[in-house]
C-alpha cells in the first residue's frame, strides 16, 4: 500500500508552452500548465463543462521529454505527486503554490488530431 500514498494520474492538455531551465549543475526542470477538462449535465439537462488548472514540474530525463516533444495544446498523460511550496513575492507577500511533480509522461496526442 505504501507505493500509492501521495500519487496523482491527469490527464489533460497543455496550456502554455513549457518553460525549461537548465540548473548550474546541468540538470533541467521543465515546468507547464495543464488543464483538465469535466464533463455534467445541470438539473435542466444542459451540458456543462469544468476545467481546472494544474501546475506541472518535471525533472531530468522527463523535463527533456517534455521540452522536446510537448507543446501547447498537446495531450498528455502525467503521472506524479503532489507538492506545496511557499515563495515571497517582491512585495513580502507570502504565496503557497501547489505542483504535480513528474515520475512518469505518456504523450498521447495533439489538439488538432
Amino acid at each position: 500500500m505504501s507505493t500509492i500514498r501521495n500519487k496523482t494520474q491527469l490527464i489533460g492538455n497543455v496550456g502554455d508552452a513549457p518553460a525549461t531551465t537548465t540548473l548550474e549543475s546541468g540538470k533541467k526542470v521543465t515546468r507547464f500548465s495543464l488543464a483538465t477538462n469535466e464533463f455534467f449535465k445541470t438539473k435542466d439537462g444542459e451540458k456543462k463543462q469544468d476545467t481546472q488548472w494544474h501546475n506541472i514540474v518535471a525533472w531530468g530525463r522527463n523535463a527533456e521529454i517534455i521540452e522536446k516533444y510537448v507543446d501547447k495544446g498537446k495531450e498528455v498523460a502525467v503521472e506524479g505527486k503532489l507538492t506545496h511550496r511557499q515563495y515571497e513575492t517582491q512585495n513580502g507577500e507570502k504565496r503557497t503554490v501547489t505542483e504535480v511533480v513528474v515520475n512518469e509522461i505518456l504523450l498521447l496526442r495533439d489538439k488538432s488530431e
